[in-house]
């Protein structure tokens, strides 16, 4: 991010009630709307649980592990942040309680507290204060978002600390936005606006006075319960901003906010002198997502199936794709484990692409080999994403290569045919988080193929999260039957992208692409199958 002109403004955006209220797309989609006008926007999280980072969560607890390009493993909001600006975010932008509390500790072990009883208040506090010090130093407005509850004994450093920081950087320079739940009680047939007063009270108690309150509900405001918030919460009458449920995609939120004038409110307070919103770009990508010339079926196939969060990243690439291409992208959730249990005709028939996404653990592998083997010999789309073109490897070596036992050494430690495998350095590490290539490398791209021509380019750099690599030693051997490289890592030789040669489009990446694509640039692959998806209706 170049170097911002201004002295840095701070927006502090918490929530109240309940979870899951949204203050992750608000924050993002403000940050949107505020870099319409010409701002420099950063943004970043604090989340209140002890794990240092969500790397080793499981995606039923905490969705998404969402991968910067420094290889920090992060909260799913992230990817919302660089979905919605141009924000290129780092370890500085992601902290938790953890994070926190490890770094102070390893002060007091350092000495650097010479001998002083280390507390919450100030040691605590004053690192993270440092931390939102750190991640706005080059921008002219920086948005820090609080994870949990308001209320929840986990996030009261924080927002002690937000408290404190205001006191430091002058009221003129920090604004206080709080999202909170208005529900809707069918019974008595109204809104009910207790919850929000309570939920303002608790932060009122810690001395934070919020100056615009986000009203999440499923019904429109009426100006007398806008009133009334007002005056239990001490916010002007025209701080208090509705927000619904968006009619059809979260990307039309930065428009549904600057109807309700919330960039404006922000720069009043703020003191900020800027140019008009442009929200052309949004809007044109508002208007491809209600008007689509197309529409595509795309089967996911995976094993958190249930779980909505576990792959955010993906799915809103395939919306991105969709946006490319102006084609509706139904997206069918495929449990891989239906898979063997019922054929893959039955499970996979009338599908016009299939994407296999990332994933640890032997658990429902079968399942997706069937799938990948469905989609080579019916001709269908498919996109392999890490596990996915790792799966696409296996398929091709038991089925065309004719290595029956060929398996990844993930799944089978003494499988005869390892065409997947841990690479060398990593086979005497015994940290799980550590064995990981993690982060941004560059792939070259081989002319000539499918992913050269989705590029347009020679040299790319894409986002890794995985352990186990394509072994080399079977190259040749699937090359010569019609599994092409595509793409690979100039440094090392590692395959990056594998194409089956022999099909209108079936291509697997070692890595992430889904981590890189936006609803205005969708990444250039994921366009790419979607077009090819629309190709094969022809």
């Amino acid at each position: 991010m170049a170097e911002s002109t201004r002295p840095t403004k701070y927006t502090f955006v918490t929530g109240g009630v309940v979870s899951s209220l949204g203050k992750g797309l608000t924050s993002a989609a403000l940050g949107a709307t505020l870099q319409a006008r010409g701002l420099k926007v950063a943004l970043q999280k604090f989340d209140p649980y002890l794990n240092v980072d969500p790397g080793m969560l499981s995606p039923f607890q905490h969705g998404e592990v969402y991968v910067l390009n420094d290889g920090t493993e992060t909260d799913l909001d992230l990817g919302h942040y660089e979905r919605f600006t141009d924000c290129t975010l780092t370890k500085n932008n992601s902290h938790t309680s953890g994070k926190i509390y490890e770094a102070v500790i390893q002060k007091e072990r350092r000495g650097d507290y010479e001998g002083k009883t280390v507390q919450v208040i100030p040691h605590v506090t004053n690192e993270i204060k440092q931390r939102i010090y750190a991640s706005g130093k080059n921008a002219d407005v920086l948005i820090t978002e609080i994870g949990g509850t308001t209320g929840d004994i986990e996030g009261l450093p924080f927002l002690e600390a937000m408290r404190q920081f205001a006191l430091e950087v002058g009221r003129d320079n920090v604004l206080f936005i709080h999202i909170t739940l208005v529900p809707y009680l069918q019974a008595a047939g109204e809104l009910k606006s207790k919850p929000s007063q309570q939920s303002v009270a608790k932060l009122r108690e810690i001395g934070i006075q919020p100056d615009i309150l986000v009203c999440r509900t499923e019904h429109p405001l009426p100006e007398d319960l806008r009133r009334k918030l007002s005056l239990f919460c001490n916010v002007p009458v025209e701080c208090v901003i509705e927000e619904q449920d968006v009619k059809h995609s979260i990307y039309e939120l930065p428009l549904e906010l600057a109807k309700e004038n919330l960039d404006e409110l922000v720069l009043k307070a703020l003191h900020l002198n800027v140019p008009a919103r442009d929200l052309r770009e949004w809007e044109d990508v508002a208007h491809r997502l209600r008007f689509p010339k197309h529409k595509v079926t795309i089967g996911v196939v995976g094993k958190y199936i249930e779980l909505q969060d576990a792959y955010k990243s993906v799915y809103e690439s395939l919306t991105h794709a969709g946006i490319a291409n102006e084609s509706a992208v139904k997206i069918v959730k495929i449990d891989s484990d239906q898979i063997e249990k019922n054929g893959a005709e039955a499970i996979l028939g009338g599908l016009d692409g299939i994407l296999i996404p990332g994933g640890f653990g032997h658990r429902a592998i079968e399942g997706k080999v069937m799938a990948a083997q469905y989609a080579r010999e019916k001709k269908i789309p498919y996109f392999g994403l890490c596990l996915g073109m790792q799966i696409l490897v296996i398929e091709f070596a038991r089925n065309v290569l004719g290595l029956k036992k060929a398996n990844s050494a993930e799944f089978d430690e003494k499988t005869p045919e390892p065409v997947i495998h841990l690479m060398e350095e990593q086979k005497h590490i015994t940290q799980l988080g550590a064995t990981m290539r993690r982060g941004a490398y560059p792939c070259k791209l081989v002319p000539g193929t499918n992913a050269a021509k989705a590029y347009g380019q020679e040299l790319v750099s894409e986002r890794h999260r995985h352990r186990y690599e394509f072994n080399n030693d079977y190259r040749d051997a699937l090359a010569q039957k019609g599994l092409r490289v595509a793409g690979f890592n100039p440094e090392r030789n590692l395959v990056e992208i594998a194409e089956v040669a022999e099909h209108p489009w079936m291509t697997g990446v070692q890595f992430h692409p889904e981590f890189q694509s936006k609803p205005n640039h969708a990444h250039p692959l994921f366009a790419a199958f979607i077009k090819a998806a629309l190709d094969g209706q022809k």
